[in-house]
């Protein structure tokens, strides 16, 4: 009978495929979950909420149906789904945050794609929990009571705690409790700034009582079994709040090298204050040793100035803060300019004119900067002639100047300014100026062979200014283009010796390059340019640079290979070669690519095919791999659950696909089949013959049986054609229980997390409710709803519908089912398996409404037909429907309950069962008779749909 019913069903199958029906779906998509959850609301509100405890395991799995299989792709909002990657999106089913964090809590995102209609997106917010250790800090007023000769002193204890969800706090004084108003010296409450719960004890005009251990103790209610924390201050007459002292001058000069401590010292508060150093930008050096208020730097550099701020808190009042700035001798980048004649404008050093010679360092700290002048080497004083003066220290920082008024023959020589710091330690900086006859401006020239220079990418590369003068300046490279950055990622490059060296050159860095003379080190005129333009050749870049072209045997093809961009532009030749065969040459003239084609292919045209398109740079290729190979094919995902059972300890699989690309290639004449166990290394392999041509989009079928129950499997498919074997397609296969594609039994208690996959409907007013008498809220309304589940066990899971506020009289809450695929016992007749639907339902209270159910049909998802009506308070009991169904086709049921005119109108179902075969039992306790008549309308509605159909499927 097993073999009969297969093979029948097979024929079904492939009928529907060739009938033009498709196979071809739009992607669905639900989001399960597995880790270490602390509680899911899967139905109480109209999102779902997966709340976890921070540092525990997060998994969120996607399960997708549809065909192509659908690509998936999980986001969340406002930032990455997981820290581990860099972009916005983690391609996985699973998505997996190991040691989950406070701010990795958010809206995640599942979505799925297959290219046919609107991708299918389904969220889930995730609520990270946590409590952090709280803290309590103390602060104090004193003021002035109008009318009244004595101080009132007010003491505040604030007690503040990071938490999720928001914390509540307690607190108490010894042992004893402290509530608000239970002592008139107390009071507790919450600042209106805040939001949360009361955090604040304010002890009113302190009383001798009131110095005492407190303790405040932060607790979220044992949400996520996060334990309560407590933290504890004792107050006492001698609370107070720190004071410091810093044992260092303010600011520290010290030299490089130089090894400095810092000493920060308590000198009053209660409790004892804790010390902390920081630095004003950034942190603290490496290398800093701490020793409680004592800091360390050893070896001290430039880069460890900066101010020092050491911190003493101790919870009461401000925390106290003294900062001392530290600063580090330094001399450095010596330069020097000569300004020849400033009054007459003119460039050349000239006997009777004037010449200014200008000397600048950088000085740390600048205001112990001096300058020493020497000619030949003996110190030179200021004269009438000679003056020497020191620029203002706001204006230009470091800078000296000797001016020589009537330049005489005399004054020809050597001349040298001496930077020092006072105090000694830092070397001083010596620079030399020559002022001669041969003392000229610069010039710049460009070598004629020089420019245009010509390259190719990749090579090294120098350019050259040639620049004269006493003495040669320090050469600006830039590029002409002020907005274009240099080779080195700068704007402007430093040259001593007027040649710029470019190593890999890049097509990018073809262009214009200026080079000017700099004041600095040279003369005070106005800067010298000159320009060198840089050409670099490439090879031809083409498209395409790969492609795989797959053609049957006997057929013809042609491939092009198009050029996108070279230098030079002028494309000298062409080559297609067949491996090392060439098979076509040739120069360009106007085109922009090159055709070659395959009349007739034959065994021997197979392989790769290269074009060489070659121009003085070198050559850029197009390659194309022809074959005679099959695409994959793509196998048919078509329910959450495509397994059917068979026996008790095995289990069979209807392996279904379809084939990309049928046409292009041969015809498929077979597949071969491999099929292993999940995790061991041999494979049984089989060929499944094909007869006849596979249209795009047909649905194949093929059955695996004698399968181990619960072992997945690894399934292998491989195309066979004349050329030989196609692409293969891999996917595991695994069994899964309760719910199958063809059914055959069907239980759901709602015990389990994903609710037997029902679904809530986005079309109602609310949703059904997952509860139990254990998760019940205290508050819930009294007189109407069951105390148990059907089975009478208070653990134990039902559904149902809260009709208290804000819900109005009318709304409806609908719950669907998952869709049940059936199996046609004669694919040529119009009857079908008939299957007994059965479940329990709970109506008691005195506002109840009404309970619907419906069956919906695939093809008619607009239309729903009513299977089962009852109305009205039936007693605080379980009752039992059984209504006969016979689907043609698959199906999906309806559950909708109504609310009535009041609040005690809760309605409940459990026990839901859909089992093969006619009821044998009626319903019990006896169900009103609108029920039957209308159970009754839907078998004659569904026997002249079955006959409907059947005339229809003869006349195709």
């Amino acid at each position: 009978m097993d073999l009969a019913y297969g093979v029948l069903w097979l024929l079904t199958v492939l009928l529907d495929g060739i009938a033009g029906q498709g196979v071809y779906a739009p992607p669905t998509v639900r989001i399960v979950h597995s880790g270490l959850a602390c509680n899911i609301e899967e139905e109480r509100y109209s999102e779902r909420v997966y709340t976890i405890r921070e540092g525990e395991t997060l998994e969120l799995t996607c399960l997708v149906t549809g065909h192509p299989r659908p690509q998936i792709r999980w986001t969340k909002t406002a930032g990455s789904a997981s820290d581990r990657f860099q972009d916005s999106s983690v391609f996985s089913e699973t998505l997996r945050i190991v040691n989950i964090q406070r701010h990795q809590g958010g809206r995640y995102y599942c979505k799925a794609e297959n290219g046919l209609g609107a991708p299918a997106i389904k969220s889930i917010r995730v609520d990270v929990y946590y409590l952090d250790d709280p803290i309590v800090t103390v602060h104090q007023s004193i003021g002035e009571a109008k009318e009244q000769f004595y101080y009132e002193r007010t003491v505040f204890l604030r007690c503040i705690a990071n938490s999720n969800p928001p914390v509540r706090y307690s607190w108490r004084r010894g042992q004893e409790i402290l509530l608000q108003g239970t002592d008139k010296g107390v009071e507790i409450y919450e600042p209106f700034f805040t939001q949360g719960e009361t955090k604040i004890l304010k002890l009113k005009n302190l009383r001798p009582q009131d110095y005492a251990n407190y303790s405040c103790i932060a607790s979220v209610r044992n949400v996520c079994n996060i334990p309560d924390k407590m933290v504890s201050f004792k107050l006492s007459n001698r609370t107070a709040s720190p004071s410091i002292k810093l044992l260092v001058d303010d600011p520290i000069v010290v030299n490089p090298g130089e090894a400095i401590t810092l000493v920060c010292v308590t000198t009053g508060g209660e409790p004892t204050p804790t010390l902390t150093w920081v630095r004003s930008t950034g942190n603290l050096p490496d290398k800093t040793v701490l020793n409680g208020g004592t800091l360390t730097i050893p070896a001290i550099t430039s880069e460890d100035a900066g101010t020092y701020s050491c911190i003493a808190n101790n919870n009461v009042g401000n925390p106290a803060k003294k900062s001392t700035n530290i600063i580090v001798r330094a001399l450095k980048k010596g330069r020097f300019w000569i300004t020849p004649d400033p009054y007459h404008k003119d460039d050349n050093i000239q006997i009777g004119r004037e010449v200014k010679i200008s000397c600048q360092v950088e000085a740390i700290p600048s205001e112990e900067l001096t300058f020493s002048w020497f000619k030949n080497g003996r110190p030179l004083r200021s004269s009438e002639r000679m003056v020497i003066t020191q620029t203002d220290l706001d204006v230009s920082p470091g800078t000296t100047n000797l001016d020589i008024i009537d330049l005489k023959f005399t004054d020809f020589g050597t001349y040298t300014c001496v930077a020092s710091l006072k105090g000694g330690g830092i070397s001083d900086i010596s620079i030399d100026v020559n002022i001669s006859s041969s003392t000229v401006p610069p010039s710049l020239t460009v070598p004629k062979e020089k420019s245009p220079l010509v390259t190719r990418e990749g090579d090294t590369i120098e350019l050259q200014c040639q620049v004269s003068g006493k003495p040669k300046p320090i050469i600006l490279w830039s590029r002409a283009d002020k907005e274009v950055q240099m080779p080195d990622g700068s704007m402007q490059m430093e040259s001593y010796d007027g040649i710029l060296r470019i190593v890999n050159v890049s097509r990018e860095m073809t262009g214009i390059y200026k080079c000017q003379t700099s004041q600095y080190n040279g003369f005070n005129v106005k800067p010298r340019e000159a320009v060198v333009q840089l050409i670099v050749q490439y090879p031809p870049t083409v498209e395409p640079a790969f492609m795989e072209i797959r053609q049957g045997l006997d057929q013809s093809l042609t491939m092009s290979c198009r050029v996108l961009r070279a230098y030079p532009t002028r494309v000298l030749k062409y080559e297609w070669r067949l491996g090392t065969k060439l098979l076509k040459n040739g120069q360009f003239d106007s085109q922009d690519s090159t055709e070659y084609t395959v009349n007739i292919v034959a065994k021997e045209n197979y392989g790769t095919y290269n074009c060489s398109i070659i121009n003085e740079a070198g050559a850029g290729r197009c390659s194309f791999l022809v074959t005679g190979k099959a695409y994959a094919p793509e196998f048919y995902y078509d329910t959450y659950n495509p397994l059917w059972q068979n026996r008790p300890r095995v289990y069979d699989y209807s392996l279904q696909w379809t084939q990309m690309n049928p046409d292009a290639v041969d015809r498929i004449v077979a597949y071969r089949l491999g099929i292993k166990q999940a995790g061991h290394q041999r494979w049984w392999e089989q060929e499944i013959s094909i007869n006849g041509k596979i249209q795009k989009g047909e649905l194949i079928t093929n059955n695996l049986t004698e399968l181990i129950k619960p072992e997945p499997y690894e399934v292998r498919l491989t195309p066979i054609t004349r050329f030989g074997e196609g692409d293969s397609a891999i996917r595991i296969i695994k069994y899964s229980a309760p719910i199958n594609p063809h059914l055959r039994e069907f239980h759901c208690g709602f015990e389990d997390g994903n609710i037997c996959l029902f679904t809530q409907d986005d079309t109602d007013n609310f949703d059904w409710t997952k509860q139990s008498a254990t998760t019940r809220d205290t508050k819930y309304t009294p007189n109407t709803g069951p105390s148990t589940d059907r089975s009478g066990s208070k653990h134990g899971f039902y559904m149902y519908i809260e009709t208290s506020r804000p819900r109005l009289d009318g709304e409806k809450a609908r719950l669907l089912s998952p869709i049940f695929n059936v199996a046609p016992k004669n694919p040529y007749g119009a009857t079908n398996t008939a299957y007994c639907f059965s479940f329990y339902y709970h109506m008691y209270g005195r506002h109840i409404g009404v309970l619907n159910v419906f069956l919906r049909l695939k093809g008619q998802a607009t239309i729903e037909h009513p299977l089962w009506s009852s109305n009205g308070n039936k007693g605080n009991h379980w009752n039992q429907a059984y209504i006969n169904i016979h689907p043609t086709t698959s199906f999906q049921l309806i559950f909708e309950g109504v609310r009535g005119p009041g609040i005690e109108g809760d309605i409940a179902i459990d026990d839901i069962a859909i089992v093969e075969g006619e009821c044998m039992k009626s319903e019990k306790p006896a169900n009103n008779s609108q029920s039957g008549s209308v159970g009754s309308l839907v078998h004659i509605w569904l026997f002249l749909v079955s006959f409907w159909i059947f005339v229809l499927s003869h006349q195709r």
